[in-house]
């Protein structure tokens, strides 16, 4: 079997669970972003020296394929999926948020930053927007009734509030990347 379909070429896609839909659907929008999101990840993965950051940025990768998983699934078929984001998920990145805080490299109202200290440190910073645009597109969903799982909401608000206190971490050089 081919990877070319040619389904594509009229602009259609198909979700996991069969359906088929045009390449701008609200769902793919959605994936698309997460998508864009984990790569820009495992760029910045590629990069990073210590191996526990790099468990850590796998780890989110890998919650970030789980979210696409079940927003490509029909409502009736997301009881299928072995895992999913919950609250414990949540809670994990509430957990590596409150350890970076601890190292004071974040000042409340500082206000925005100019990306582009270094090179992690841009590449983090474009996973934090790109998470920002990935939040906006599964809102989207909720209030179409496309998706209703709350967790996935508050999973990528934590993850662009992570990824920017990594950046800030990284750039005052309070983190060993």
């Amino acid at each position: 079997m081919s990877i070319v379909t040619k389904v594509g070429d009229e602009g259609l896609t198909s979700l996991s669970c069969g359906k088929m839909v045009m390449k701008d659907h609200a769902k793919i929008e959605a994936n698309g972003a997460i998508d864009e999101l984990c790569s820009h990840l495992g760029t910045a993965k590629s990069l990073i020296k210590k191996r526990a950051t790099k468990r850590m940025v796998e780890s989110i990768q890998r919650d970030l394929l789980i979210i696409c998983a079940e927003i490509a699934l029909g409502a009736r078929s997301v009881n299928r999926l072995k895992d999913r984001i919950d609250a414990s998920s949540v809670r994990r990145l509430d957990g590596i948020i409150k350890d970076i805080e601890k190292k004071g490299v974040f000042k409340a109202g500082r206000g925005f930053y100019i990306p582009g200290e270094d090179f992690i440190s841009s590449i983090l910073d474009i996973a934090r927007a790109v998470a920002r645009r990935a939040e906006r597109r599964v809102v989207t969903l909720k209030k179409r009734r496309m998706l209703k799982n709350v967790h996935i909401t508050a999973y990528l608000n934590r993850l662009s509030d992570l990824l920017y206190l990594l950046v800030r971490c990284h750039e005052k050089g309070s983190c060993k990347f």
